[in-house]
């Protein structure tokens, strides 16, 4: 545990470069009695003496003093680079920014957000990871997260959310599908045929409650995490998914064709955003990125990612 402050090591050093605790008084304009109250702090915790002290002539060093003055100009030199450092993260467009985003919006936002960032920012190092809802609740409050993008599902009080651009949900199905010629479907229409279910903490509600908000519970054919495998076994007549963000393309993975379908009766649709710890300090690269944030996804965005 510290036992002194650098305040205290600061008058010291002004006592011991004039010689004077008038004048160190003078100098870091601060009272007498204030550079004396901290030489003898300094010299109580550490139990050695620092100044002789002459009635009419001021202070001289002793010899133990004489090396303290040394430690103390090199401890003060360092918290001055520790200050300045800290100061160009917070100023600067620089470093390392460590974001997080929901698992499946990953692979339809992070890499030209990234590519985008970099480009106009080259010395920023992206760290970027993928996880569920409530695992980026968690890494951001660790520390682990700067900022997160995701949708405002469950966003609990201790994090705040920067809507970008509304969502609302949508079916995909095989183009062979007997609704696949249709522009929109009901839940009624949808529940009559086996059900996808993406199946992640927090997402499986959402998706759940589309049905429950109309007294419907649908056949659920299978819980898969990864929105990939949905897309595949939709495509080869498996059943039909929902999702927010709509890929650009209508193909899976495999090459199967898949047809969007529009849901009426108007579900609530996912906003997505940015999430972040509450009252947190953004530094320059932090703002940089919301900022990018707003003008690529808000802008280009905002009627589905599709």
């Amino acid at each position: 545990m510290m036992r002194f402050t650098l305040k205290q090591i600061e008058y010291f050093v002004a006592a011991a470069e004039t010689g004077s605790i008038t004048l160190a008084s003078e100098r870091v304009h601060i009272s007498q009695p204030s550079i004396s109250s901290a030489v003898s702090t300094l010299e109580a915790e550490f139990g050695v003496q620092l100044f002789i002290r002459h009635h009419a002539q001021g202070l001289s060093l002793t010899p133990q003093g004489q090396r303290f003055l040394r430690e103390a100009k090199s401890l003060l030199l360092q918290a001055e680079e520790l200050t300045a450092a800290a100061t160009q993260l917070s100023t600067k467009v620089g470093g390392v920014l460590t974001l997080g985003c929901l698992t499946t919006l990953y692979p339809l936002v992070i890499p030209e957000m990234i590519q985008a960032f970099k480009a106009r920012h080259r010395a920023v190092r992206i760290e970027a990871i993928a996880g569920d809802q409530a695992g980026l609740f968690e890494q951001l409050r660790t520390g682990r997260l700067s900022l997160a993008l995701s949708y405002d599902m469950d966003v609990p009080a201790d994090l705040e959310f920067t809507p970008l651009a509304t969502l609302p949900p949508f079916a995909f199905v095989s183009v062979r599908h007997p609704l696949a010629r249709r522009e929109r479907v009901t839940m009624e229409q949808l529940a009559a045929h086996p059900f996808l279910l993406l199946d992640l903490p927090i997402s499986r509600d959402y998706f759940l409650s589309l049905f429950h908000r109309v007294g419907l519970v649908p056949p659920i054919a299978g819980r898969f995490e990864h929105m990939e495998v949905i897309r595949s076994l939709a495509a080869r007549g498996e059943g039909f998914g929902l999702a927010n963000a709509q890929p650009r393309n209508r193909s899976s993975l495999d090459g199967g064709k898949l047809a969007y379908l529009v849901l009426d009766g108007d579900p609530r649709p996912l906003m997505l955003g940015i999430l972040m710890v509450k009252n947190t300090r953004c530094t320059q690269t932090m703002d940089a990125f919301i900022a990018q944030c707003h003008e690529i996804i808000r802008d280009q965005w905002q009627a589905g990612l599709g």
